[in-house]
């Protein structure tokens, strides 16, 4: 038994009732890391009148969530290749949850702030191990699919916290918004029972027994003597992840990734976070407001069901993420014009399919484009240093609101990373050959 073979036997397995198992769990965990993750920008307004925060200010501790990511996406990324995806997922979880929990109880903004860093944390440990998990287990042809559908649990999530504010805030105030994020730590005993460890993962360490099992839950008819022996060179496994990430040729697509995941973070967290304070600022009240955030997300739920399924159709996903990025920034600079309210649905949503779509596709492309052993590692750093960007967007929306810039500038503002990202998209070098794409060919075996 080796990773190629293994790999090459859960690619070609049909879609069945573990799979939709794991994805629904992968689902569960991203719709309210999701709505922790938002829950911010539908109370922002509301804050910022309690305490007299400035644009700016309230632009800031909207960074310090993103900031915790930036630790939680590198350093829990790499314990997750190195201690197994099942345990860092229940941990992150729990984190976040509590965090963003005690953080309707604060009194004063330091103590939000550092509620919402320390929830960031668990954000940021959550998504990498989610979608590597998913792209070791779904079949071949449904793993775009499925990954861009668990993620999709961010716009379920970016929906749930504005309908959840819509309800509250003229009713009973912003901290029940907040402490909706206890519901997670009751399902957590469940998760622990049935959610499976990478089979990569058992494999590395020399659990065999606990892999088979798993094995024989997708597949009945599982048997050691079923694998074929691919031959695929042994991966060394570095003990420090992150080296692995600059050898074999992936030094510049690694640099890459970042950068994308920098500009394409930058306006999804600059539009959620600043999206109804900019459409109040525009003239529409605040209830309509938080309208368009859910016709954002809303946008990118519906849209990103599709093109996952248009990128497993496809030889590669890179030409589709490039032009939705171009699109995107697009509708984002015609956002900033006066126009009707049909139109301007029309175009939030579709803004919302090329940022918020487009980085759920991202994050499937960049999970199968990295080799199994450093797979939460690489998708962890990019999405660290996506953070950054995260953390930009809701400062440059601040000061943007601050300097009394218009409306038009500050969508530009928040459209031109588009164009840089799909520039970069571009340059990424083609994959090369891995153990995992070496296990599929032997796919014929099993078909």
């Amino acid at each position: 038994m080796n990773q190629g073979a293994v790999q090459a036997f859960l690619n070609t397995r049909h879609f069945n009732r573990f799979h939709a198992v794991l994805l629904l769990w992968g689902l569960f965990t991203i719709s309210f890391e999701g709505y922790d993750l938002v829950v911010y920008g539908s109370v922002v307004p509301v804050l910022s009148k309690e305490w007299g925060l400035s644009p700016v200010q309230a632009g800031v501790i909207g960074s310090y969530g993103l900031f915790g990511m930036l630790f939680g996406s590198i350093l829990l990324s790499a314990l997750a290749d190195r201690f197994g995806r099942k345990p860092l997922i229940v941990a992150s979880i729990v984190l976040f949850s509590v965090a963003t929990t005690l953080s309707g109880f604060a009194q004063e903004p330091t103590l939000f702030s550092w509620c919402r860093f320390l929830a960031g944390i668990g954000f940021g440990g959550a998504l990498p191990a989610v979608i590597s998990l998913l792209t070791e287990y779904m079949p071949q042809k449904n793993k775009n699919r499925s990954i861009t559908l668990a993620l999709c649990g961010n716009q379920i999530g970016g929906i749930l916290a504005p309908l959840v504010a819509v309800v509250c805030l003229p009713n009973i105030g912003w901290r029940p918004v907040l402490w909706f994020a206890f519901i997670p730590l009751v399902i957590v005993p469940f998760m622990l029972k049935a959610l499976p460890e990478s089979p990569q993962f058992l494999l590395r360490r020399g659990r065999r027994e606990e892999l088979e099992k798993v094995l024989r839950k997708i597949d009945e008819s599982y048997s050691h003597e079923s694998l074929p022996d691919v031959g695929g060179q042994t991966v060394k496994e570095e003990k420090v992840p992150f080296i692995g990430l600059f050898q074999n040729g992936l030094a510049v697509t690694t640099i890459l990734f970042c950068l994308i995941y920098f500009m394409g973070l930058l306006m999804i967290y600059g539009l959620n976070t600043w999206l109804p304070k900019l459409m109040e600022a525009a003239g529409y009240p605040l209830v309509s407001s938080l309208v368009f955030a859910i016709f954002l997300n809303g946008g990118a739920l519906i849209g990103t069901l599709i093109i996952g399924g248009m990128a497993d159709r496809m030889a590669s996903s890179k030409p589709l993420i490039a032009t939705l990025y171009i699109v995107g920034a697009v509708c984002l600079s015609l956002m900033g014009m006066k126009s009707n309210t049909f139109w301007l649905y029309a175009l939030i949503a579709v803004a919302g399919v090329c940022t918020m779509g487009t980085q759920s596709l991202l994050n499937a492309f960049v999970s199968q484009y990295y080799p199994a052993h450093v797979r939460s590692t690489g998708i962890g750093l990019a999405n660290g240093v996506g953070r950054l960007g995260g953390m930009v967007g809701p400062t440059l929306g601040g000061v943007l609101l601050g300097m009394k810039a218009p409306i038009f500038i500050c969508f530009v503002a928040f459209a031109l990373p588009g164009v840089i990202a799909s520039l970069a998209v571009l340059c990424v070098r083609k994959k090369k050959r891995d153990i995992a794409v070496a296990g599929q060919e032997v796919e014929t075996l099993f078909t």
